[in-house]
């Protein structure tokens, strides 16, 4: 018999603040104090919905190095385009999900599409930061560019689903190949839907609300814009009953029990190895954009 996950706080973001002159974003962690009970995750920004005028320049942010951990972005409006050190380079548009590894390092820029940007527009995404065991830290960069049609939904009844991007949910398998034991689901739910989604036994989880009223376990509510919800590693269930419709994203990770020394775009487990990551990034190791 499954046993839900218990509810252990409800959090607004901690700042607001732009990435660059592109990303309007909202944090929901760790700026607001929650770092422990959401490992392996590490920062999660809520970028929009904002709208932007149309504009002859792309905005967004222009190269940045990063080392030692996987950055997820979610695109719900708008489109990003992507470029980095390593080669790698892609268009992400709404449904779409890019999945980049830094690892041992890498350089890249995000800009708004030129064809979003030439036209104007919502936007609308999430960027997740996920850590990397200490084993991988310094393997090789890798780029996931996930398109909406690569990933499967579970139904849960009365026109509600989960994509699942990463990890499983019913049986059904995300398509993101992950270091990390993680779960991964963009829910979509309508008002009068009574949902369960099984989630493992001894991974933190959250619930990141963008929109909607959402009842967590029968008990905690979760309502409005912005908010997220930390849910106990014990347990193995997660209860939704959904009084508006909502648009969530369920997160769970198995934790990764090692130090996390972090610096800016670099999270290592101790200060000499950020202190090396300074060094690398200067000395053009990580490379640059042409």
């Amino acid at each position: 018999m499954s046993e839900v996950k218990k509810v252990l706080g409800v959090y607004g973001p901690g700042s607001n603040h732009w990435v660059g002159d592109g990303f309007p974003v909202r944090n929901m962690f760790p700026s607001n104090g929650l770092k422990d009970e959401i490992n392996p995750f590490l920062m999660l920004d809520y970028a929009g919905p904002s709208y932007f005028e149309p504009s002859k320049k792309s905005h967004g942010v222009g190269e940045h190095p990063h080392r030692g951990f996987e950055t997820v972005t979610i695109a719900y409006q708008g489109a990003v385009e992507h470029r980095d050190s390593a080669g790698n380079a892609g268009v992400i548009f709404p449904g779409d999900v890019q999945w980049m590894t830094a690892a041992s390092g890498v350089v890249h820029e995000e800009m708004h599409e030129k064809e979003f940007a030439r036209n104007g527009g919502t936007f609308e995404m999430i960027q997740l930061w996920v850590n990397l065991p200490k084993a991988v830290k310094m393997s090789k960069p890798r780029y996931q560019g996930i398109a909406k049609e690569q990933i499967p939904s579970v139904e849960l009844g009365n026109g509600s689903y989960a994509r699942v991007i990463a990890g499983e949910l019913h049986g059904t398998r995300g398509p993101a190949s992950t270091f990390t034991a993680v779960n991964l689901f963009d829910v979509r739910l309508t008002a009068g839907t009574k949902a369960e989604l099984q989630l493992p036994e001894g991974h933190n989880a959250g619930v990141f609300v963008l929109k909607g009223d959402v009842v967590l376990n029968g008990v905690d509510s979760v309502k409005g814009e912005a908010r997220i919800a930390t849910l106990s590693p014990d347990g193995d269930s997660l209860v939704l009953q959904v009084k508006e419709d909502a648009t969530l994203l369920v997160l769970s990770g198995e934790p990764i029990h090692e130090p996390v020394f972090s610096y800016g775009p670099f999270v290592m487990n101790t200060r000499d190895e950020i202190m090396q990551a300074v060094r690398d990034y200067n000395d053009g190791k990580m490379g640059h954009l042409a």
